[in-house]
This record gives structure tokens, sequence and C-alpha cells, in this order.
């Protein structure tokens, strides 16, 4: 397990970029040819501690802190994008629920959540709607139980999932203030999990459809009060993992230069590598450059989600789609160093092409994005000079 107080980052960094070369090709081999992630790799990932990291000490974590872990977390998506979900999701679902969780919810999801023992599936996404006010799942109130009917899809973990972090709509209310959060278990009477886990790239990691017809669930299960449902999925859950879906276009596009780096020194044609042509120097300088812009960019939103600054989130928003902008472009530059050869499985380029596309569509995609950022900008709650540093 990784304790914080003791940790030296440096050397923990080092510890995960070995495991990533070594034994990470290793497992994402084997999630490639099966198609699956297999269970011991959860549990070896459990007990290194790396589901645990971002999680204060009090709740069972290693209490690092979110520009530290989002390091850790570039590192990491350097490797298979399960893995790298594996350890995003894990280490995210915390936020939201810490602060509204009952003690009761505490002691039964919680901390059983943030050492890994259970594993959360956030619930927001639906198939006809949008990912915010207008969700349209719904419950009621009846006694000491909610019932719920509606349909989620694109549900990352929804069909192992131990419990639901999930957000619906109080009968005959519109608008934020009719919506309320919960942490529900999964594979209830009423709920039907579908499994819709065949997918582009992000082999391994299970996706659900889930649908709800008066499926009933004990009210104890509710985070914070009616009304709060939005405040808990954006704030709690999207803002810091926004960042760091971002940082993990970071990590992956460093493996994409990486690997067109390798290829272009390797690779003759004519009777000179392809690292000594201008063009493939001008594609690798270019993909430099919008990596170390990204970055920056990320960094600075982490430093604003820490300090809670007003344009935290316009800031996540904001590097999460330039973070994505340049994973598109680097990956395409990097396969197109490849040439043909790149087109084809045996090469690891191949997955992290398809693996970069899913970014796209994490935490809500580019138009989405664009949409928060522009109430700030308009409303003026956020400065023209892009945010403090």
């Amino acid at each position: 397990m990784v304790d914080n107080n003791t940790l030296n980052l440096g050397e923990f960094l080092d510890e995960v970029r070995a495991w990533v070369a070594g034994p990470g090709e290793e497992w994402a081999e084997r999630i490639e040819d099966t198609g699956t992630v297999p269970d011991e790799l959860v549990t070896e990932l459990r007990e290194r501690g790396w589901l645990s990291l971002a999680a204060p000490q009090e709740l069972g974590g290693a209490g690092m802190s979110f520009s530290d872990y989002l390091q850790v977390l570039e590192a990491i998506s350097k490797s298979h994008a399960s893995i790298r979900m594996l350890v995003h999701v894990n280490n995210g679902t915390w936020r939201a629920m810490a602060p509204y969780a009952s003690p009761e919810l505490r002691d039964e999801v919680l901390i059983p959540a943030v050492k890994a023992d259970k594993r959360v599936a956030f619930t927001l996404t639906e198939h006809d709607r949008g990912s915010g006010a207008d969700i349209g799942t719904t419950v009621r109130r009846e006694g000491d139980e909610y019932v719920m009917n509606g349909e989620k899809h694109l549900i990352t973990f929804g069909v192992k999932a131990d419990y639901l972090l999930i957000t619906a709509r109080l009968e005959g209310t519109s608008g934020k203030d009719g919506l309320v959060s919960f942490t529900m278990p999964n594979h209830l009477p009423g709920a039907e999990v579908i499994d819709d886990s065949e997918t582009m790239g992000v082999r391994g990691t299970d996706h659900a459809t889930l649908r709800f017809e008066e499926t009933r669930f004990p009210a104890r299960y509710r985070l914070g009060a009616e009304g709060q449902g939005l405040e808990i999925a954006l704030g709690g859950f999207l803002t810091p993992s926004r960042v760091g879906v971002a940082m993990s276009c970071v990590g992956l596009a460093e493996r994409a230069q990486e690997l067109a780096i390798e290829y272009a020194n390797e690779r003759v044609t004519f009777g000179k590598p392809l690292a000594k042509r201008q063009a493939i120097q001008f594609m690798l300088s270019e993909n430099y450059a919008r990596l170390a812009a990204a970055k920056a960019l990320v960094m600075q939103a982490a430093r604003a989600y820490e300090v809670g600054a007003p344009d935290a989130g316009e800031l996540s928003s904001a590097a999460k789609l330039t973070a994505v902008d340049m994973l598109t472009f680097v990956t395409d530059n990097a396969l197109q160093v490849h040439g043909g050869r790149g087109y084809w499985k045996k090469n690891p380029i191949e997955r992290v092409y398809r693996d970069a596309r899913a970014q796209r569509f994490e935490e809500g995609t580019n138009e989405i994005q664009k949409q928060v950022i522009s109430r700030g900008v308009l409303s003026g709650t956020v400065s023209t000079e892009g945010g403090q540093w």
C-alpha cells in the first residue's frame, strides 16, 4: 500500500513507469487477446495501492494531492486504456460521495470503494438526453423507499459494479432543483443490466445499458438532499474527472510520441532513417509543442480545482477540450510516421490509436465542454485572462 506521509514521489513515479513498461505491457497483451480485464490484475492494482491514491487517509486512501496524483495518472495512461480506466474511476468516485454520505453510507459504500473492495460506477448519461439538468430517469419517494424508472447508457463498469453513483429526477419536476443522487446497489429486482462492452478501443472495460422499471431501493442510499443531484454529479465528480481525463490524454499522447520517435529512428527508407527527413521532424516537433501546451493547461486546471477557484469548472472543460484535440493530432501523426505498418495490430501504435478515441466522449464531448466554457465567458464569471496562475 502507498503511504503519502513517507512517499517519495519521484521514486514512486519511477516504480509506476517501470511497471507500465514491463508487467503492464504483458497485462495489455492479455487484455487485448481475451477482451477482458482479469480479476488478478484488479487484485494486483488494489494490493499496490494504486486504486486508492487520491482519497484522504481517514477514508482509507493514501492522501495524495490532486496534482501529485495526476502525475501518477499520466504515467499509468501510457499503459492499456482499461488499466488507466480502473485507476482513474476508482480514484474519483469517492469525491462525489464523501461530502454527502451519511455515516451508514460511509461504512457500507464509501470506505469499501476507496479501498477498492467495492466498485462504484458513475451513472449519469442517458440515450436520448444530455448529461445535465435534462435527465429523464425518475424516482418517487414511497415511505422509506424510492422507486426508479428510466434508462442509462454508456455506463463504464456498469456490468460489474457493486453500486451505482446515479442521478435521477423527482417525478413531476423540471430543472436542476428536481435532481437527486444515490449510491444504490447494482443488479436490483426491476433493474436490467445489459452488457454493451464491444467497443472500438478500451477493450476489457465493461460498459452497460441500465433499465429501471419500478426498481425499489431504501431511501438511506440517497446522497445529500433532494435537489442536490446536479451539484453532486458535476462538482463532486465531473470537474476533477475532466481534469483527470485530460491528463490521461497527455499520458497516452506521450506514449504515441515515444513510439513514433522509436520507429522514426529505426525505419530506413531510400538509404536513410525516417528521423532524418524534414517532414517527419516537423510532425514530431508539432507533437511536442502541442503536448507541452496541453499539459501546462491541465496542471493549471488542477491547481484551480485544488484551491477552489471560481473558474475551476471552466478550466477543467478547457483542459479536456484542449487535451483531447491534442491527443487526436498527436496519435494521427504518430500513426502516419509508422506508415502502413502502424495499421496492423501487432504494432503498439494501432492499439494506442484506437484507445485515443475514447477520451473524446468521456465526461462529455467537446461540444459539451464548449457549452460549459461559454456560459462562464458570456456571463462574465470567467476572466478573459484565462484563469489564474
